[in-house]
């Protein structure tokens, strides 16, 4: 039986979509753009802010099941332009720690909203 997982801390859907679904033994966090929660508008213009935006989204769909950073075992990181991947590094180091998740990075040639990074999460307990 799958619960839907939602929180006004993170942006709302901009889709047909729920922000994380709980399967019972794994949480799927849809992927998050750095939109502010509050406005829904995108954070900043550099990938550096918009990660910083995106992890802060990220955890908060995270506590809404009582879980954090550490309950992560596989992340997607969706970047605009890979040149820009030691900078969103930078940032990811700050949320995500030993020992760490499993990682796939793309470049993609659009995200929406004209966001430059998107990452998608799976916790378990």
């Amino acid at each position: 039986m799958k619960e839907i997982i939602s929180t006004a801390q993170a942006p709302a859907a901009v889709g047909p979509y729920s922000q994380a679904v709980w399967n019972g033994s794994l949480l799927f966090c849809a992927g998050q753009i750095p939109l502010d929660p509050k406005t829904g508008e995108l954070v900043g213009t550099g990938v550096t802010e918009q990660a910083t935006q995106v992890c802060e989204n990220i955890g908060a769909v995270l506590a809404a099941k009582g879980f954090t950073f550490e309950n992560v075992v596989k992340t997607t990181v969706f970047l605009m332009d890979m040149s820009e991947f030691g900078e969103m590094n930078a940032v990811y180091a700050k949320y995500f720690t030993e020992p760490f998740p499993a990682r796939s990075t793309i470049q993609v040639a659009g995200l929406p909203k004209g966001a430059r990074v998107e990452i998608e999460v799976i916790a378990a307990p």
